[in-house]
């Protein structure tokens, strides 16, 4: 998990906490607010995980580059 991962995860959780907030004390800015911190939580998280597969994919093909260069 790298670091918009791990952020992304506190912002949907932030968010979360403002929408039930904003709900239980009738405020409507508040939940708001909260369904918007939500959002780009999911944004910023699916962003790190994109991130990551890219980087896994990168450090197959070079293992696979160094495999197949050690065949010779």
């Amino acid at each position: 998990m790298n670091r918009d991962e791990i952020k992304g995860k506190g912002e949907k959780a932030k968010g979360f906490v403002k929408e039930k907030a904003g709900e239980l004390t009738n405020n409507p800015d508040l939940e708001a607010e909260g369904s918007m911190d939500r959002a780009s939580g999911a944004v910023r998280e699916g962003f790190g995980k994109a991130k990551r597969k890219v980087k896994e994919g990168i450090e197959d093909v070079a293992e696979a580059v160094d495999d197949d260069s050690d065949d010779d």
